[in-house]
């Protein structure tokens, strides 16, 4: 198991890279492979579930930040259900984050070996790091309008929602991916990077859930002696994800995601070099 420190350090790591579009799942996968700890989303049913823990703790990051916007979107729901009319974008937003989501529960169910194996080694987490970092820029710098949250539409949601599919393979980073998808269709940053944001609540809430089932239901609940490794890292990714998500809302509005697609093609560019020498 991971070493009380060491879940500090990617509860920290997975708290920033979450909302910022440089890929968490591609940090969680690569330090410990360069620095030789155990693993974290791998095989192993210790490494699955607190990779899924640190998830939660952005989770929790996010619904701290978003409460109000997420109460409005719930009661709208109901709201609509109850008039049987969905006549404001309020009434259709919540509609259209459920679209959004559906892409990626068919894909996790469908192919789970697969993006868990293959798709996980370190070489391509490299080349989707650099892949998806240029079509960021390309996004953000030729795509990008001045289109808001009040004028999505279900196209747009599903669009996104295929994007967000996409993240499921360790380096894509779903904030980034989801947030080119948002600014492809014309929305402008913040409100590329908020829907982004709402839209994860679901898809890491049905994933923290089946996890939770998996753990404590079906399996024998977590290793003797790793609750106040799990605390670490849910806490550590809670208030890291917070403040990430406050500095990238504000970042944005007058600044573009170059440096980020910098730092992704950089450090996708030590992973391949990594990954060749040791393949030597």
């Amino acid at each position: 198991m991971l070493e009380d420190w060491q879940a500090l350090i990617l509860g920290i790591v997975q708290g920033i890279t979450e909302p910022i579009p440089i890929s968490s799942s591609g940090h969680l996968a690569i330090i410990p492979w360069l620095f030789d700890w155990p693993s974290v989303g791998g095989d192993d049913s210790f490494s699955k579930t607190f990779d899924v823990a640190l998830h939660l703790g952005t989770l929790f990051g996010v619904v701290a930040y978003f409460w109000r916007d997420l109460g409005r979107i719930i009661a709208s729901a109901f709201r609509g259900m109850a008039r049987r009319r969905f006549e404001t974008y309020e009434d259709r937003l919540p509609w259209y984050i459920a679209l959004s989501t559906v892409p990626a529960v068919i894909v996790g169910f469908l192919l789970t070996d697969l993006l868990e194996g293959p798709l996980s080694t370190p070489a391509l987490i490299g080349v989707e790091l650099i892949l998806f970092g240029i079509l960021l820029w390309y996004a953000d710098t030729y795509l990008a309008r001045n289109r808001l949250l009040e004028n999505l539409v279900a196209r747009d949601a599903g669009f996104i929602g295929l994007a967000q599919a996409l993240a499921l393979m360790p380096g894509v980073s779903r904030s980034g991916i989801t947030m080119t998808a948002a600014m492809a269709r014309g929305f402008n940053r913040e409100t590329a990077a908020r829907f982004s944001f709402l839209m994860s609540v679901p898809v890491v809430l049905g994933a923290v859930l089946l996890k939770t089932s998996e753990t404590f239901v079906q399996g024998d609940g977590l290793p003797p002696g790793s609750a106040d490794t799990f605390a670490i890292g849910i806490i550590s990714s809670t208030i890291t994800g917070y403040v990430a998500i406050w500095f990238l809302l504000r970042y944005v509005r007058n600044n573009s995601f170059t440096p980020f697609v910098i730092y992704r093609i950089g450090l996708g560019l030590v992973v391949l070099l990594v990954a060749g020498l040791r393949a030597v």
